[in-house]
């Protein structure tokens, strides 16, 4: 699970959860996590590895070179 510290007025940033967060957190199976997901019940985003490790690798870059 991941969670944001409060901003500077102290309100709470959103909170994220993965999908074997969800079902360990409900005590479910993912099968009963991504059907909710899927419907659109749950706001939900999807990032690829892929696509997460090269924008990390560009911002590595950018802090070394800045």
């Amino acid at each position: 699970m991941s969670t944001n510290t409060p901003n500077e007025k102290g309100t709470p940033q959103s909170r994220t959860y993965t999908v074997n967060d969800i079902a360990a957190i409900l005590g479910i199976g993912l099968a009963s996590v991504y059907k909710p997901a899927n419907s659109g019940l749950f706001k939900t985003i999807h990032i690829s590895r892929k696509s997460f490790e090269e924008w990390l690798k560009v911002e590595e870059n950018s802090e070394i070179q800045g």
